[in-house]
């Protein structure tokens, strides 16, 4: 029997999960997973025991898609895991993001094209600046740690040492 479960996430822990979780509840999620961590960090240990549980014909319930992903591409790779399990997924706050619906699915393929498109022109500027620091002298990459003075330092200490 398919099974509807809400996931409730805020940034840190002045929030509180309380309202989040109501919505959840009332929209009849039968558990809710719950966390108090940034969308940002890419180890979300109670959205990933609930990818794993799901089950085709399970429904991924949020209030809101912000509190399920940071970016676009975060977002896809969520979905994408959720329709590898054969479930749905469905957004109380935003009408589009319910993947029962045929709209939804044009809606995904549309952002998943922009997204790849923004992935692209950031490689091609990034390039594009690489290629004009090199040409104007500029080196890349990390500053060294050690100045000249320490480095000297750390050379003849090596040297003593052998």
């Amino acid at each position: 029997m398919s099974q509807i479960y809400g996931y409730a996430r805020v940034s840190n822990d002045r929030q509180t999960l309380d309202a989040q979780v109501a919505q959840l509840r009332v929209a009849k999620a039968e558990r809710v997973f719950q966390e108090k961590v940034s969308g940002a960090k890419p180890e979300r240990v109670q959205l990933r025991k609930l990818l794993d549980r799901l089950e085709p014909g399970d429904v991924l319930l949020v209030t809101r898609l912000d509190r399920l992903a940071r970016s676009t591409r975060d977002l896809l790779n969520i979905l994408a895991a959720v329709t590898e399990k054969s479930a749905a997924f469905h957004s109380l706050a935003d009408a589009w993001a319910d993947t029962t619906t045929p709209h939804c699915g044009l809606m995904l393929t549309v952002l998943g094209g922009l997204a790849e498109f923004e992935r692209e022109l950031i490689r091609a500027r990034t390039g594009e600046g690489r290629t004009r620091a090199k040409a104007a002298g500029k080196k890349l990459g990390r500053a060294f740690k050690l100045t000249r003075t320490s480095s000297r330092r750390r050379d003849s200490a090596a040297r003593g040492a052998r």
